[in-house]
């Protein structure tokens, strides 16, 4: 009731209570932005220490909190949220001089994520200027130069490419709000005659089918007699997978060291409860990065 009526704070209070349930909070905002959900990333600006709610339009946005930013301490976001209340930050390295418990690492992650990237309104930076601004900020000076104040030099970087801000953001908070991996290369999966998850329910029990996107569960149950069940996800949602305990020795390193798998298969449809029985199972070269699974719990 609570999903189907209020997504976003159902949403936010799963997210905000994380680690808990089966489901990976990448999983869960997939999920929740295929059901109509909008998101809004990390932003120094904006960002509580949780998950919050914000208006746009009559629209209900989540606003990903500070929590998800992976190493930063709760001492040091309460704490930008606390001077950012007393007065907006204008510049890195403002915020540096008065979050002085800001570290290195904490500071490089923000700007890797893009949470810095609003900080100047007048002219908004990408991922990489923020990096170069927040190295400059990290930088000690001495007295003679503190009161020339901050040069305003553009960086030399070029911004991030899409698949560098799917890294940096699977890797700095766990999540992407943006696309899903699998988006990236649905023309070529187009061509290999891959069905996405959100049609398999369209194709008749016995049919064969490819399927491919990122494994987020691997469950081999001790009464199942050695069958191993996959959840693979792509951009559209969630199939199913089991293979046979023959199939599974025999492709074994291949299933549990790939984050991104190819199968082909028969259709199980039983009266509307898809699965796919895998009767081929191949890596699938996508991306460097991939989301959470959740493995044999």
């Amino acid at each position: 009731y609570l999903k189907c009526h209020y997504l976003a704070a159902f949403t936010v209070a799963i997210l905000n209570n994380q680690p808990m349930g089966f489901y990976s909070s990448s999983t869960l905002i997939k999920d929740a932005q295929r059901h109509g959900l909008r998101f809004k990333p990390v932003d120094i600006t904006r960002s509580d220490w949780p998950c919050t709610i914000e208006e746009h339009e009559g629209k209900k946005w989540v606003r990903l909190g500070l929590n998800y930013v992976r190493g930063m301490r709760r001492e040091a976001a309460e704490l930008i949220v606390h001077e950012r209340a007393l007065q907006p930050f204008h510049s890195i390295q403002n915020l540096t001089r008065r979050v002085p418990v800001l570290r290195k690492d904490e500071l490089r992650k923000l700007s890797q994520i893009g949470a810095l990237n609003f900080i100047e309104q007048e002219s908004r930076m990408h991922r990489r200027d923020a990096l170069w601004e927040a190295e400059r900020a990290m930088r000690k000076v001495g007295p003679l130069f503190e009161s020339m104040g901050q040069v305003n030099e553009p960086s030399p970087l070029a911004p991030m490419s899409d698949d560098e801000r799917l890294r940096a953001d699977v890797r700095g908070t766990g999540v992407t709000i943006g696309k899903h991996p699998i988006a990236y290369h649905r023309e070529r999966l187009n061509d290999l005659g891959v069905t996405p998850a959100n049609r398999l329910y369209a194709l008749r029990n016995g049919s064969h089918v490819r399927i491919a996107g990122c494994v987020i569960c691997r469950q081999r149950p001790g009464t199942a007699k050695g069958l191993l069940f996959m959840s693979i996800e792509d951009e559209t949602g969630i199939s199913n997978a089991v293979v046979m305990p023959d199939l599974f020795d025999e492709c074994r390193l291949t299933i549990l060291g790939n984050n991104y798998l190819f199968i082909e298969g028969m259709v199980q449809n039983m009266e509307g409860a898809i699965s796919i029985k895998a009767n081929r199972v191949s890596s699938l070269q996508v991306a460097e990065v991939a989301l959470p699974s959740h493995d044999f719990h």
